[in-house]
């Protein structure tokens, strides 16, 4: 017992000048932290996942989240066509970005609506994905959200979209936009279906942001706010 209690102070003065990665590292050797199961890897999985998805949510669902962001929504390119005729008609010099301040803040709205959907499909998370995804990739979590959801988040987060896109009068302003386009002489009938580009858009911003809030707790101890995290990223450091 002696014998352990100075082989644990020799250890914890010499380890006071070190990087904190390495201390942290060293700590998880000397106690039974280092023998994860399933459940525990499980469970830090899921916490990460479901905090860069709420950071996620939480930044593009604030007013401008998208519009004035690096997430900007732009308009398809067909659709693009459609406003740069039109802005040169008297009256329609501002249409350009009033549709675009209408498109994403129905994005923002819409991103509200979408945490459940993400949380429940972390949940679905079996223990050999949850093993496979803490020693993969840097991006390995959000890569098997990606890869295993993103059909099914399209489909339930279109209509949640176009529900936005009808409270901000979004599509209406755009069927006008494209009536008055389709009527102009020498130009080729079209109606682009903005909820489709809408939907891809949002949701690329919210994976893209996904990924940096997992590359920050992978990377950086300080982004494991938790026991838990500490716990269950120090495996994949070492």
């Amino acid at each position: 017992m002696i014998k352990k209690f100075s082989f644990l102070l020799i250890l914890s003065i010499s380890l006071i000048a070190c990087d904190p990665a390495d201390l942290q590292r060293a700590l998880d050797t000397l106690g039974e932290s280092t023998v994860l199961s399933d459940q525990d890897v499980s469970l830090g999985l899921k916490e990460a996942l479901n905090n860069g998805v709420s950071s996620g949510v939480d930044y593009l669902s604030a007013k401008d989240g998208f519009y004035k962001s690096a997430y900007k929504i732009l308009l398809p390119e067909e659709a693009q066509m459609v406003i740069d005729k039109l802005k040169i008609i008297p009256g329609f010099d501002q249409v350009e970005d009033e549709i675009n301040r209408r498109v994403n803040q129905a994005a923002e709205n819409a991103v509200t609506k979408a945490k459940p959907i993400f949380v429940q499909a972390v949940r679905k998370m079996t223990f050999k994905d949850v093993w496979n995804i803490l020693m993969g990739e840097q991006n390995a979590a959000t890569t098997y959200l990606h890869k295993n959801t993103y059909s099914q988040l399209f489909n339930e987060f279109e209509p949640v979209v176009v529900n936005s896109l009808n409270q901000f009068g979004a599509l209406d302003y755009w069927t006008e936009l494209v009536t008055k386009y389709n009527a102009l002489p020498f130009v080729k009938d079209v109606n682009p279906k903005l909820e489709d580009h809408i939907t891809n858009k949002a949701l690329d911003g919210l994976f893209d942001l996904i990924e940096k809030k997992e590359l920050g707790i992978r990377t950086d101890i300080k982004e494991r706010p938790t026991d838990l995290l500490r716990r269950v990223f120090a495996k994949q450091d070492k």
